[in-house]
């Protein structure tokens, strides 16, 4: 398998690494700065301290300039979709952690980010557990990967490929990997 791919951990969990382009304090503020952030995943304020709020405002339509249209089954989300959550840990600038979705009405899952500086780069691990199913697992590996490439090809000064586009392809790539 491609190391490049999320791989399954546990059950519904998954973890993703990439190697990013340092320093570790400009991937920190990548993850943490709603202005930085919003260019790869969402904007959105972070309160960076255990019990602080996060909020993710996605505009995944926007992330790219060649984004095309959602899938029906991300319709929902072809504009502005927003996301809560609360930060069980955050050690700038190694380690982040939140509940994701929180008061949806559903379930929370969890994101944490660690990362490790390796020479000029960085080493991010990014683990996201307590999914709901093998269905959210798929759409989480793939989004993941899609964003996370956004973010590797901002740092490197790339234009990245279509986020819907990009989406699509992996999570039908996923949908043969993750068992």
């Amino acid at each position: 398998m491609n190391a490049s791919y999320a791989t399954v951990i546990a059950p519904l969990t998954v973890r993703i690494e990439r190697t990013l382009p340092g320093p570790i304090e400009r991937v920190w503020a990548y993850l943490t700065e709603s202005e930085k952030r919003r260019q790869w995943l969402a904007a959105g304020d972070m309160e960076l301290k255990e019990g602080g709020s996060v909020e993710h405002v996605f505009r995944n339509s926007e992330l790219t300039g060649h984004d095309g249209t959602p899938p029906p089954k991300y319709a929902a989300h072809a504009g502005e979709s927003r996301m809560r959550g609360r930060i069980t840990a955050c050690e700038p600038p190694r380690l982040l952690a939140y509940d994701w979705g929180e008061g949806e009405g559903e379930a929370t899952s969890h994101v944490r980010f660690e990362l490790i500086p390796r020479g000029d780069a960085v080493q991010l691990i990014l683990v996201h557990s307590r999914l709901p199913d093998r269905e959210q697992m798929l759409s989480v590996a793939g989004g993941w990967h899609t964003h996370l490439g956004i973010l590797l090809d901002k740092l490197e000064g790339r234009e990245p490929a279509g986020f819907w586009d990009t989406h699509t392809r992996l999570e039908a790539e996923y949908e043969k990997i993750i068992p």
